[in-house]
């Protein structure tokens, strides 16, 4: 890092391929002049000129309001966008006049300490370049004051060039997560919040900036991610006197955070991408930097089998050993029970928060089940929701005072339920103690080595302490997560939310995977599953194998269509395999060892998307990093447009070197119109990455719903290992 000082008044930044460069402002944070791949190195003449550059005007210039916005703009700087900062004092709106007091960092890290003695203000902002090139922000604001402080809202932004013209944003609802929508930026200052007290399906997820429509594997993209597990606000500020302003942070109600003198609030952790090449490119920064963290799994991802759409609630012991039994003959290596254990848990609306084995189904308890599936060999999970409470349960019954609702919320006859569930306080210290210590003991008693942690409603007038209680609640969440990890080393957690609606990189600082969906009809499947893996990696998104008619569309689908879909995230099975056939059961053997032997690069290697034209197209593939083999998925969900398909691309292969390909049908054939097919679908074909990429492969006219998983392997590769 480059420390400003009187003569030179810059800071920079320089790692892993992305520049931050600052502008020391006079009375004010400093300001960023460039965001984005590395400029080389810049001394103060560079520096002075970069400046020169960017600026609108000379002396005696007569325009007030700076050019280039400071890093937490606000009106004080005549800046006429959403402030990045709002707090009161005695219900009075404060406007900062920020004196920087500290700088520190490094050419990757960079803390800026700045005060405001007349308004009581301390503020800490730390950026930091992750591996990949990813741009963290984590903001701090203090109280420095005699009296209360109450903050609105503290958000990061970054400014991005005028000439990102295009917003895609994302949406959706339960079983149809992470749709994305793309519009042209609109003027003004303009926000997109999520106010569910999770993220909820219909999550914004992340914001882009684009030049265009954004494409797979070209174009500049900005991007920003806030890594919070509830609500959050995603700003684009559009003005004329300004850059445009890209930025997140957590939304906050009224009052929910009001600091004492000494107090202090930090943000959540805001992520900022850059990619000159496309989508692919910002995939690329987020998996570096979840890939580098220490707690990242670095384990082969278990092949799982879940129970819930294979018995539901209906639990027989006998019968679910002899299906973990099963299980581990036709290769899966992880087995857990769902929903239906605990006590009085016949259906949905009782039995929430009394965590202990109902008697009257597992009258031996839960050993014996997991003793056997550890015998098997493989590892045993089990379903909580430890944040709900059913009414009907002893818990609510002991104890209703510990519930997070405005107390109107449950009052009859206007009480508002979800799936006839509530919220528990955990941020209520007695509560959160209540819930560590039943699921403490069932872990060690049990022998609990994986914990599906769902969360199946809104937080609807969550009231905690009089206060909102959003914040609270999840900040304890990730608490209690973490000290279960903590008391039994190896436990790993995967957040499901009714499916994909808690999938962010705040849960994940914790959790070693999330559930994509509630979906697992293939067809909804490859679009669920594309989205959710742009921001995260396939080892970190569970990709089940569902019945032939799907229990949430009723759409019936081939296995092997069900299978490659599965392949690229980390597989497993929502399905009674007891009722398979025994030909099934042989495809299903075949797909757990093709798993085993291909999750190595799917589960650590560049992701690659094509652009295609034809939209009932879809494409998934992974390169191994070293370039030695590369894992393809080319899937319809729906009848193509022409006889003759276009060619599809293998991108991200060495394009110097020669790959053997060949389509890996060990999960079955996939079926095309009129039996025509071009010869290397049967025989392979050896080809350079060059031509593969640039030139590309004729697929056959696929049915709706099939696919090909295509395996390409280096000649030499061999010899480069």
């Amino acid at each position: 890092m480059s420390l400003a000082t009187p003569r030179r008044p810059f800071l920079t930044m320089d790692a892993h391929g992305t520049q931050l460069v600052l502008e020391i402002q006079s009375g004010s944070l400093p300001s960023v002049l460039h965001w984005g791949p590395s400029l080389g190195t810049l001394d103060d003449a560079a520096l002075h000129e970069l400046s020169c550059a960017a600026d609108r005007q000379t002396p005696p210039g007569t325009l007030d309001a700076a050019w280039q916005v400071p890093l937490v703009p606000q009106e004080s700087d005549g800046w006429a966008g959403r402030p990045a900062l709002l707090a009161t004092r005695r219900d009075t709106l404060i406007y900062p006049r920020w004196t920087v007091v500290g700088i520190d960092g490094a050419e990757d890290r960079l803390s800026i300490h700045a005060v405001d003695d007349v308004n009581g203000l301390r503020l800490k902002l730390k950026l930091q370049i992750q591996h990949g090139g990813l741009l963290s922000a984590s903001y701090a604001i203090a109280n420095t004051g005699n009296d209360e402080l109450g903050v609105e809202w503290l958000e990061a932004t970054l400014p991005v060039p005028k000439t990102a013209d295009t917003l895609t944003e994302f949406s959706g609802r339960w079983t149809r997560e992470k749709v994305p929508y793309s519009q042209a930026v609109p003027r003004g200052a303009t926000i997109r919040q999520s106010r569910r007290g999770r993220d909820g399906h219909d999550a914004p997820t992340l914001a882009m900036l684009s030049i265009g429509n954004p494409l797979a594997r070209s174009g500049r993209i900005w991007a920003v991610h806030t890594a919070w597990s509830a609500d959050v606000s995603y700003r684009v500020d559009r003005l004329p006197e300004n850059t445009t302003i890209l930025g997140a942070g957590e939304l906050l109600r009224p009052g929910e955070i009001v600091l004492a003198p000494d107090e202090s609030y930090t943000a959540p952790t805001t992520h900022f991408a850059f990619s000159d090449t496309g989508l692919d490119g910002i995939s690329a920064q987020f998996y570096r930097y979840l890939r580098s963290r220490p707690q990242h799994p670095h384990s082969p991802r278990p092949l799982v089998l879940n129970t819930w759409e294979a018995v539901y609630f209906d639990h027989k012991p006998a019968e679910l050993v002899a299906l973990a039994e099963l299980a581990a003959s036709v290769g899966i290596e992880r087995f857990v029970l769902d929903d239906g254990w605990f006590l009085g848990r016949r259906d949905d609306t009782r039995g929430l928060g009394d965590w202990m084995v109902d008697p009257a189904v597992w009258p031996d308890g839960l050993e014996p089940l997991a003793a056997r599936v550890h015998d098997l060999g493989m590892q045993f999970g089990l379903w909580f929701e430890p944040e709900m409470v059913n009414l009907d349960s002893d818990l609510a019954r002991s104890h209703p005072d510990w519930l997070l609702h405005n107390p109107a919320h449950l009052a009859a006859p206007a009480r508002l339920s979800w799936r006839s569930q509530y919220v528990l306080d955990i941020a209520n210290m007695d509560a959160f103690a209540h819930v560590l210590r039943q699921m403490d003991v069932l872990i060690a008693a049990v022998g609990i080595d994986f914990i599906k942690w769902d969360h199946n409603r809104d937080l609807i007038e969550p009231v905690h302490a009089g206060r909102p209680g959003t914040h609270v609640q999840t900040r304890a969440m990730y608490a209690l997560m973490a000290e279960l990890k903590r008391r039994h080393p190896g436990l790993e957690i995967e957040s499901c939310s009714s499916g994909g609606a808690r999938s962010d990189l705040g849960v994940l600082e914790i959790a070693d995977r999330v559930w994509a969906s509630d979906s697992n009809d293939a067809v909804e499947r490859q679009d669920i599953q594309r989205w959710t893996q742009l921001l995260l990696p396939p080892e970190l998104v569970g990709a089940h194998v569902g019945p032939t008619e799907s229990h949430s569309s009723g759409r019936v689908t081939d296995l092997s269509y069900r299978l490659a879909t599965s392949l690229m995230g980390s597989a497993g099975f929502e399905w009674n395999i007891a009722g398979c056939s025994r030909e099934e059961l042989a495809t299903i053997t075949r797909f757990a060892a093709l798993y085993r032997e291909l999750r190595p690069v799917i589960h650590s290697g560049d992701v690659v998307h094509a652009d295609l034209a034809d939209p009932a197209l879809r494409f998934t593939g992974a390169v191994a990093r070293d370039r030695s083999s590369g894992v393809f998925t080319i899937a319809t969900v729906a009848s193509l447009e022409d006889s003759q398909p276009e060619r599809v691309p293998l991108p991200g292969l060495d394009p110097r070197r020669r790959y053997r390909v060949k389509v890996r049908d060990e999960i079955g054939a996939a079926r095309y119109t009129n039996r025509v097919a071009p010869p290397w679908l049967t025989a392979g074909i050896t080809l350079s990455g060059r031509a593969l990429s640039e030139f590309g492969l004729q697929i056959p006219a696929l049915w709706p719903a099939q696919a090909l998983v295509v395996h390409a392997v280096a000649e030499d590769a061999d010899a480069h290992a």
